[in-house]
């Protein structure tokens, strides 16, 4: 019976983040194909990349989920159970959904799944993926805060130090009874609202009058 199969590969947006890129991953499930007599015809070797593995609305994985549900294939071949999905209940979701189908789900990289040890260890692995995930969401939730937060503060402090220029000036002023000279070598200065300033508050007023 020929065991006629599909490739999934799949990298988030975050590539760099990535170990393993869209193209490697494909060329060693090619290779597993060929090692374990798999026929992959070359319109089903799916890609998606630059989808999140938090959802499960992605093109090339709902055509192998058409594939497999029409019965055209009997494997799906995947690079490792984070490929397939960041959330350890997809990958229950999916699994389940090929074994209905009668279609093998088969990791590279992951446990066979045959006996209770392998069973739980695949569940430790999607744990930590979606762990790992929420971790890396949560460090790019505070980097924006901290960014906005920076933003925020230097556009207030320019804005009161324009709007403190612009409405006062200081100068030194004598109070009655002193010399000028003695009070100007003592340095105290007081603010002096500007012309404009003058100018923009009367405004105001006329125009409530």
């Amino acid at each position: 019976m020929e065991k006629v199969a599909a490739i999934y590969a799949r990298v988030s947006s975050n590539q760099q983040k990535e170990q393993q890129t869209i193209q490697s991953q494909t060329a060693a499930l090619v290779e597993y194909a060929k090692t374990h007599e798999y026929i992959i015809p070359s319109a089903w070797q799916f890609q998606d990349d630059g989808y999140s593995g938090a959802t499960l609305v992605r093109p090339g994985l709902e055509a192998i989920r058409d594939l497999a549900a029409t019965g055209q294939i009997t494997a799906v071949l995947v690079y490792s159970p984070d490929r397939l999905s960041r959330k350890y209940a997809y990958q229950v979701v999916l699994a389940e959904e090929f074994a209905r189908a009668g279609v093998e789900l088969v990791f590279l990289q992951a446990p066979s799944g045959a006996t209770a040890e392998d069973q739980l260890l695949l569940q430790f692995q999607g744990m930590i993926a979606e762990y790992e995930r929420a971790q890396i969401a949560e460090r790019s939730r505070r980097g924006k805060r901290h960014r906005a937060w920076i933003y925020r503060s230097t556009a207030n402090a320019g804005t009161s130090k324009t709007a403190s220029r612009s409405c006062t000036t200081w100068k030194s002023i004598a109070p009655v009874g002193s010399s000028r000279q003695s009070w100007e070598s003592s340095g105290v200065q007081v603010p002096i609202p500007s012309i404009a300033c003058i100018r923009m508050v009367s405004n105001i007023r006329c125009m409530r009058r």
